[in-house]
């Protein structure tokens, strides 16, 4: 083990590189460094606000960012601090010397109350101008109000508590509708609920908070000035209407339970902590005689929700008999105490004052300090200025409070973002477990730390821990970088050397086994542990090592499997000779190359099974690179041997659908070797089309020839088409498979005639069969019995024939009379063509004066015309216009031609005689006019051009031309 180390030791001083801050080598420290870059921020920094009252302030109070303060005793002023310089003066109307007692805002900063000294309450709504008196309430000096959070809104409060300087707890509610002249009141009701009474009677209700927990319970926490009392309910379903009457009904007949202290400052006050808005509470700190009660809200809790209560008195000169706590704010970790000439800050934690802020006494005395709950911002003022503390990293050195009161869980909270003190934290607390003898958790908290690794090492190995060092070397594996190899390596291996040493002890121990199998887990669980998994695999050659000395080849096995490193596994099984392990391993992991590579070896001892796992991987293995494993097994020729590779390759075929000629050629071997019976069918099965079979046709007709099968032989002949060795071999097997191969050249029927006449000849030379060879003639049309005839001897009878003979004269005779009919007919239709000719020489028609050229619309007579039997009429000029778009490009060309001839031919000469001569010439030079013009109307006039051809062609035609269609276009618009 100790050697295991040095190397270790040695080789991350090789590789390590040292850095700033990095006081050894091994491990490569990150490295903190100390350094304060800037000034400190303190914690609560005050500022006074640019404001100068135009009269003393007499109340302020701030929710919402909503600030109101009441100056003198008739002005409201308030201020929207997100619009600071849009302050809103109200006139309260007050003509009496009362004075303002005390003010309320509600959470959304839009409900205020003002008490006043003369028992009289008003209710100004943040979008009202309009300052109400609240009537029900007259005859009450209001001292405290408990909101509703889960109820109030910004047009009603919902349900409200009301405390009172006589004792009394009111129900109310507040609405901001204020409706007309006789319009409702503001006050919905004001009802009482409880009386809180003291040793001497009913007191005053110095502080009223309400809450509802996360679980649905409410809540109420009043104080006087000596106790501190606790209303606890849940409200029925859908009673939330109903307020707080049902909480306070339960404590009719018994009264709440309540905390008291005998110091009295003749008042008190209670402040909640609340993280976030609309939240329930956490802390709360009650500012009483003897000091401040500070403790945990839990709202779990069924008899008590105060928890981990303390009292913190007060700091030296604040007290009863010395300066008087004012107010008390609570923030996070801290309760601020106001007094007459300075603020105080104490921390929950440690009871220090962390914080005496004095003010100036040119502005006054401190009356009072409030907290905006949804900024986190405090307030105090004096009767001249207003002032405004902000809050900044209240938690920056709470992680050390904690840390020296062995809070670690909480210290590593709230230094979670500072590396360098969580590493002091975890330094801490991993060497307090290691005191406690905690040495797992110790180790999970040095392998966290930045400490010199060296030194946490030798601690474990000095302590004799082995298990924690374990595991400190496997956080420390865990958080290697990928470039960090070679400390990967060592530390992998030196763990597996811990874990086979442990396994080693505890092996022959009867009494540990139940820790043994612990220990053998734990070791599995490392060796298959995703987190490790890349840095096994790097040192996969050392652990093997490692395994193989300790002999300890289950986990050899189980680690090669992780590794998936298949081939170690089958390989091993191999050579232990469980065949059906090693298989298994192969179709549990199913990787072709491992099939490919132990086929050989498998198929001798196991080869049902094997097949069936080749089956099972279908498609994913290539049936070509089985083929040597099936020959060097089928190669003894037994029936099974046989019959396993015949399965596989029936199933490649017939399944996978494999068309590899390879495959279907072994299958034809195998076929000719051990199951002729399914030679022909599978033959067969492969068609008759040489283009579509998959296996060598040369090849399997040696096949079939060496091993006799000759039905075979000629399926392959009628494949390769050659029919007259088909025949001829079928001759030798059965007739009837001859004359369905003579059958096959439909198309060449003198071939046919031919395999017939082998057919024919054998049957009557080689059976010396009559009536046979009557049917073969029978069956082919082809033959006739003169060709028959020549191969039977001399001394057969007609009588044999004379069916067959009498046949062939009744067919002669039928196919005289079939053509005889034909030429009838062709002389009757001949006739019929002559009678129409002579009937459309003689047809004409009729134009009249007023007929029109269908195609220009002017009148026919004008020019030369045509005039066609479906009565449509043409200019000869118009007509040729239409019909040369629609002619081949030839018969354009044959078209100008004529017309160029015919404008170069002379005008016919007036007088018989004359136009003789100049015919006669003319037929000398060339065609006449009149056999130009005949060609120009059969080019022209051969068909209407609308009901002709002509226009059946033209029907894909564009109406526009496509190279005219933008010209047209343009001329639309």
């Amino acid at each position: 083990m100790a050697s295991i180390l040095d190397e270790y030791e040695n080789s991350l001083s090789r590789s390590a590189v040292l850095q700033p801050g990095c006081p050894s080598v091994g491990i490569p420290h990150s490295g903190y460094v100390n350094a304060q870059l800037e000034k400190e921020v303190p914690i609560f920094t005050k500022q006074r606000i640019d404001f100068t009252p135009s009269e003393r302030i007499t109340s302020l109070v701030v929710s919402s960012n909503q600030l109101c303060m009441t100056l003198g005793k008739d002005t409201l002023l308030r201020i929207d601090l997100g619009k600071a310089n849009e302050p809103n003066h109200v006139e309260l109307g007050r003509k009496d010397d009362a004075k303002v007692h005390k003010m309320f805002l509600d959470h959304t900063g839009s409900h205020l109350l003002i008490a006043l000294s003369s028992t009289e309450v008003l209710y100004v709504n943040r979008n009202g101008q309009k300052v109400r008196p609240l009537a029900r309430w007259k005859g009450q000096l209001v001292e405290s109000v408990g909101w509703n959070k889960a109820l109030g809104t910004e047009s009603s409060t919902g349900p409200i508590l009301v405390g009172t300087a006589q004792g009394h707890i009111f129900e109310a509610e507040l609405s901001a509708s204020e409706g007309g002249l006789f319009g409702p009141a503001p006050d919905l009701y004001f009802r009482p609920l409880y009386v809180l009474n003291e040793e001497g009677g009913p007191a005053p209700v110095c502080s009223l908070e309400a809450e509802r927990g996360p679980d649905g319970r409410s809540f109420v926490i009043a104080t006087t000035r000596q106790r501190l009392f606790q209303f606890i309910g849940r409200a029925a379903e859908g009673a939330e209407a109903q307020g707080f009457s049902g909480l306070f009904a339960a404590y009719t007949d018994h009264p709440p339970p309540f905390r008291e202290f005998p110091s009295n400052l003749g008042y008190s006050e209670l402040a909640f902590y609340t993280p976030k808005l609309r939240s329930a509470p956490r802390a709360f700190a009650w500012m009483m005689g003897d000091g401040v009660l500070y403790g945990a809200l839990d709202c779990g809790r069924p008899d008590s929700l105060l928890s981990e209560e303390r009292v913190w008195e007060y700091p030296e000169g604040v007290g009863p008999g010395a300066s008087p706590p004012l107010a008390i704010v609570l923030t996070q970790f801290h309760f601020l105490l106001l007094l007459a000439d300075r603020v105080e800050a104490v921390c929950t934690l440690t009871g220090q004052v962390v914080l005496r802020d004095h003010f100036l006494e040119k502005f006054g005395p401190l009356k009072h300090m409030v907290k905006d709950s949804s900024t986190g911002q405090l307030w105090a003022y004096t009767e001249r200025a207003v002032f405004r503390y902000h809050v900044q990293r209240e938690a920056r050195d709470v992680w050390r409070t904690y840390l020296d009161m062995n809070r670690f869980d909480l210290a590593k909270e709230y230094c979670r973002e500072r590396p360098d003190c969580l590493d002091t934290v975890l330094a801490r607390e991993a060497d307090f477990c290691f005191r406690q003898r905690r040495y797992l958790e110790s180790a999970r908290c040095y392998a966290l730390t930045q400490s010199y690794f060296e030194e946490i090492a030798l601690k474990f190995l000095e302590a004799r821990q082995e298990e924690a060092l374990a595991e400190f070397l496997q956080r420390k594996l865990a958080s290697l970088k990928p470039a960090e190899r070679t400390q990967a390596t060592l530390l992998t291996t030196w763990l597996t050397e811990l874990y086979l040493s442990r396994l080693g002890a505890l092996q022959g121990n009867p009494e540990a086994l139940t820790l043994y199998r612990e220990t053998k887990e734990c070791f599995r669980t490392f060796l298959s542990s995703p987190r490790h998994k890349e840095w096994l695999f790097a040192s996969r050659a050392s652990i093997h090592e490692l395994l193989a000395s300790h002999g300890d080849t289950e986990h050899m096995v189980y680690f090669a499997v992780i590794m998936q490193d298949y081939e170690r596994v089958v390989a091993y099984h191999c050579q232990h000779e469980a065949y059906e392990e090693a298989l298994a391993v192969l179709a549990r992991h199913r990787d072709p190359q491992l099939f490919y590579k132990f086929s050989p070896i498998l198929i001798r001892h196991i080869p049902h099974q094997l097949v069936d796992a080749w089956i099972e991987m279908g498609s994913r293995l290539d049936a070509r690179q089985l083929i040597p494993a099936l020959v060097n097994y089928s190669q003894g020729g037994e029936v099974q041997q046989v019959s396993q590779a015949i399965r596989y390759m029936e199933f490649c075929v017939n399944v996978l659908g494999e068309t590899e000629q390879a495959i279907h050629n072994y299958l034809l071997s195998l076929y000719a070797r051990g199951r002729p019976d399914s030679l022909l069918a599978y033959l067969e099965q492969a068609g008759a089309s040489p283009h579509r079979v998959h296996y060598d046709l040369k090849y399997a007709l040696r096949l079939c020839a060496e091993h006799g099968h000759h039905r075979a032989c000629v399926h392959v002949y009628k494949v390769l088409e050659l029919y007259e060795e088909a025949v001829d071999l079928a001759l030798q097997v059965d007739v009837d498979l001859a004359k369905q191969c003579a059958d096959l050249p439909e198309e060449d029927e003198e071939l046919r005639k031919k395999l017939w006449l082998k057919i024919a000849r054998h049957v009557v030379q080689e059976e010396e069969d009559v009536q046979t060879a009557m049917a073969c003639l029978a069956s082919c049309p082809l033959l006739k019995i003169e060709d028959v005839l020549p191969f039977f001897p001399d001394f057969v009878t007609i009588d044999h024939f004379k069916e067959a003979i009498c046949s062939s004269l009744k067919a002669y005779n039928h196919h005289i009379q079939e053509l005889q009919r034909e030429m009838e007919e062709a002389t009757a239709s001949a006739q019929r063509i002559r009678r129409d000719l002579q009937e459309l020489r003689g047809r004409y028609g009729t134009v009249e004066p007023q007929d029109k050229c269908a195609t220009c619309d002017f009148p026919l007579l004008n020019r030369p015309f045509y005039l066609f039997l479906c009565g449509h009429m043409f200019h000869a000029d118009c007509l040729l216009q239409a019909v040369r778009p629609g002619l081949p490009a030839y018969k354009q060309a044959r078209l100008e031609e004529l017309q160029r001839k015919l404008g170069a031919a002379p005008p016919p000469a007036k007088g018989s005689a004359r136009a003789k001569e100049a015919e006669g010439g003319a037929a000398t030079a060339g065609p006449s006019r009149e056999q130009l013009k005949a060609d120009l109307d059969e080019l022209v006039a051969a068909e209407c051009v609308y009901c002709g051809e002509l226009m059946i062609r033209s029907i894909d035609r564009p109406f526009i031309d496509p190279q005219r269609y933008e010209e047209e276009q343009l001329s639309w618009l």
